[in-house]
């Protein structure tokens, strides 16, 4: 078990995309849907719906939405979804996975190879650089949840195998920079882990499957411009649920790029 404070960028850039609600909700509700279509629609008995809708919770989607999302399913309404992984490499050799959830494979794969050719970089073959992630569960907590100390000592209590926390350097948190923890576990056990940490830390921001990168890759400020809006352009598909990659920026290059 580690816990430690870094300028959390490897997954996500807080606050460096401002995205359409209309259109985040679009994806939260198509998640939803295809989860309770794979498995049970109640929640209690479907883990994977359990996280989805926890994820819509926490950008505030109305309760209606939910479960019109949860109806669809049970109706067999809409279209059949299906999962499909790309992967590539970004500006600078960063290593990408995305995540999409399609009605067309085609469309999808035609924007996501667009997007990468036109941003430096280039999609590769199933398999080519998800050797170098480990695929965990991940839950997510706001840095008002607690300081490092007390989520690391909740995590362990709980069965987690990591701590990533970023709350600044003062170790609290401001208005610019509130913190944000992150906690590892193997996919077996997320949703018991999630469980014990509500106990203690309340409800998640987040409890989903993730890719974690075995090593970071130091991205410099002329790569680091072109690798962002590679992501931007990815995250704003319509099909794309979730980008991730081995990409560490630092917070150096980040205010130069504004």
């Amino acid at each position: 078990m580690a816990g430690h404070s870094k300028f959390k960028n490897i997954m996500h850039r807080k606050g460096a995309q401002d995205k359409k609600r209309a259109a985040q909700f679009s994806k939260l509700s198509r998640e939803i849907t295809v989860s309770a279509k794979m498995g049970m629609p109640d929640p209690d008995m479907n883990p994977r719906l359990r996280a989805a809708i926890n994820a819509a919770k926490a950008q505030s989607m109305p309760k209606d939405n939910i479960q019109r999302a949860i109806d669809k399913a049970s109706r067999g309404d809409g279209e059949n979804y299906e999962e499909v992984r790309y992967e590539g490499y970004g500006p600078g050799g960063v290593a990408i996975i995305v995540e999409a959830l399609t009605d067309n494979r085609n469309r999808t794969a035609t924007n996501v190879r667009t997007a990468f050719a036109k941003n430096g970089g280039n999609l590769g073959a199933s398999g080519a650089v998800s050797h170098g992630f480990e695929r965990l569960g991940l839950i997510e907590y706001p840095g008002k949840a607690g300081d490092e100390e007390k989520v690391l000592e909740a995590a362990i209590e709980a069965g987690a195998d990591d701590v990533e926390s970023d709350m600044g350097a003062n170790g609290l948190g401001d208005d610019e920079n509130p913190g944000s923890h992150q906690i590892w576990v193997a996919i077996d056990s997320l949703h018991a882990v999630a469980r014990e940490l509500e106990k203690t830390l309340g409800e998640a921001e987040a409890v989903k499957l993730a890719w974690k990168p075995s090593l970071t890759t130091q991205v410099g400020e002329d790569d680091a411009a072109t690798l962002l809006r590679l992501i931007d352009v990815l995250e704003e598909d319509d099909d794309v649920q979730t980008v991730w990659g081995n990409y560490d920026i630092s917070d150096e290059v980040m205010e130069k790029l504004g």
